[in-house]
């Protein structure tokens, strides 16, 4: 292991006053060793000449896991757990492995955006051995290294380098058998199963590529699988049935689930480190006529939180949303289909809100992201925590805020109300087709206009548009009804639309990447007593709309006249069929 190669006393400190604390001495103070413990440490660092933090290790004073997390907090430098984390095959190829052997290092990412390598190292102030492998690099390539225990990178060494990792290279061992198994080490090493190697490659690259689920779908004679990328499922693989159960299985064990039981459903989650940072793997079980389906959400703790600026809102309905906010007490809510984007607008709100001034409590369905300072619930059905009861739990626990994950039945929407109506900010979902569908929504779970009015801050609406890949879109000749449709309301209709064509950029889809598109309604007194005497969705819609609501479809024509989607996919998400002649 590295250290700051302490000799002397405990106390001693290098000279120049860096301020950077001696491993030993930092390990003494907060009473890992004792005095003595470190002395006989440095007495044998003497004789042999080997790292502190490695000498603390064999002697069996402290554990590696405790030195990497001292020597990253004394350092300033970040420290990385090995054994949860996928490397990326990529990242693997650019160090060959005799490198990695001689200076103990193990590539764990390549970061194509911010053209950096993220390098695993025991030993950050191994200043030789960094530079002969910038010398491997290329000149534009950032270096970056992280922390990481002696024996782990050892470990990493032998599981990444001399086994296949790329996809089509695991299926084609799998497929022809061809491995040397007398090769491999007489003790077993899971890794060295193709399947292990094969579910973590689809992993790392289901990540990589963006997606937000994976698919493994049986049939009778083979194994689809698909990733949802940008809102879309798209066929990856198929491989041939034998090999899915050896799968099932790899996966249950990562999802700590019941093995033997194949015929209940099952949830589980596990959580690794994919292209340098943490990702959560949300895992669901289903038995079909052909076998068991399974299907992984993904959740990118990165991507989840966004703020508020990078939601793309135009600026007027930005500064709308920020005066939602900014009122002290009553309900907001965001309603769309699933895989809208609600969980993301919603924790973009928590974090523009979460300060140490405040007490932020949220129950979910399951926990998605982990966020600091906020506490978070998962409903539990075993221990009696549903919804309903979870926000009577929570309104003991003096909360300033309280987010719901979704109003499903009338208990739950008359705690939620009972919250708003108690000086407390109450944020939840709502499955409804719109904004002002929220209120006949509400009044078909039981709730009361009277109770409405006045306690509903607004409601969000939205939907996620896929962008047009600036790569290959071709502009097309605008025809009569498209002009018509994108002139309405006084806008400028462009000469020409864009279409999607498909390149290498975008593996061949036309799209790449998504956009959220909102309606939000922002309810006031005029719009309280539409409420309170039941009007029609029609009244307060154009009431709304006078006070300058904009729908949906409004927000999904703008992108195309912008010329960053097409009318072909806002009509996917947004039904177009009223405004056409």
């Amino acid at each position: 292991m590295a250290d700051l190669r302490q000799s002397g006393h405990a106390g001693s400190r290098p000279k120049g006053g860096s301020g950077r604390q001696l491993l030993g001495e930092a390990l003494t103070e907060r009473g890992i060793i004792s005095g003595d413990q470190l002395r006989i440490a440095l007495i044998e660092q003497r004789k042999q000449s080997v790292p502190l933090g490695k000498l603390l290790v064999s002697l069996g004073f402290v554990s590696e896991a405790t030195v990497r997390d001292m020597l990253s907090e004394s350092l300033g430098q970040v420290s990385i757990d090995l054994a949860n984390t996928i490397a990326d095959p990529s990242a693997i190829a650019l160090i060959p492995r005799e490198v990695a052997r001689r200076h103990h290092v193990l590539p764990v990412a390549l970061q194509r955006e911010e053209n950096r390598l993220v390098l695993a190292v025991s030993d950050p102030n191994d200043v030789v051995a960094l530079d002969q492998i910038r010398v491997l690099l290329r000149e534009d390539l950032r270096l970056e290294t992280v922390l990481a225990r002696d024996s782990d990178i050892t470990a990493g060494i032998e599981q990444y380098y001399g086994f296949e990792l790329s996809i089509d290279g695991i299926l084609h061992e799998i497929e022809t058998g061809e491995i040397d198994y007398q090769s491999l080490q007489s003790s077993f090493d899971e890794y060295s199963q193709p399947v292990v190697r094969l579910i973590d490659s689809l992993l790392n690259d289901a990540a990589q590529q963006g997606a937000s689920d994976i698919h493994f779908e049986p049939e009778q004679g083979f194994l689809r699988i698909r990733y949802r990328i940008d809102g879309v499922l798209r066929q990856i693989r198929s491989l041939h049935k034998n090999y899915w159960p050896a799968m099932v299985v790899r996966l249950k064990i990562m999802s700590r689930m019941n093995i033997a039981e194949t015929r209940a459903p099952q949830d589980g989650r596990f959580s690794l480190t994919v292209s340098g940072h943490p990702i959560d793997f949300r895992v669901s079980t289903q038995l079909t006529t052909h076998g068991e389906n399974i299907v992984l959400r993904i959740l990118d703790r990165q991507k989840g939180i966004v703020p508020l600026e990078r939601l793309n809102l135009p600026d007027e309905d930005l500064r709308r949303l920020k005066l939602m906010i900014a009122r002290p007490e009553g309900m907001i809510l965001v309603t769309g289909p699933t895989g809208s984007g609600k969980t993301t607008t919603l924790y973009s709100i928590l974090n523009r809100l979460n300060t140490e001034s405040v007490n932020i409590m949220t129950l979910e369905e399951p926990v998605e992201y982990p966020m600091p300072l906020i506490r978070q619930t998962s409903v539990n059905e075993a221990a009696k925590m549903d919804f309903a009861n979870g926000i009577r739990s929570m309104m003991r626990q003096d909360p300033d805020v309280i987010l719901v994950g979704e109003i499903r039945d009338r208990d739950t929407a008359e705690m939620a109300f009972r919250a708003a109506m108690t000086g407390h900010q109450v944020y939840t979902t709502l499955h409804t087709n719109s904004a002002i569908g929220v209120v006949p929504r509400l009044l078909d779970l039981g709730v009361l206009p009277d109770i409405m009015a006045g306690n509903i801050i607004g409601v969000v609406a939205q939907r996620l548009v896929r962008l047009l890949c600036t790569h290959c879109r071709q502009p097309v000749q605008i025809d009569e009804s498209a002009t018509r449709l994108l002139g309405r309301g006084g806008q400028q209709a462009p000469r020409v639309v864009w279409r999607s064509v498909g390149c290498r950029e975008c593996s061949g889809q036309g799209y790449r990447g998504r956009r959220a598109i909102m309606e939000l309604l922002k309810v006031d007194a005029d719009i309280d007593e539409l409420i309170a005497r039941r009007a029609t969705a029609r009244e307060i819609r154009q009431v709304a709309i006078s006070k300058g609501f904009q729908p949906l479809v409004e927000q999904g024509l703008r992108l195309v006249r912008d010329g960053l989607s097409s009318l072909s996919e806002v009509s996917r998400v947004v039904d177009l069929t009223d405004l056409v002649d």
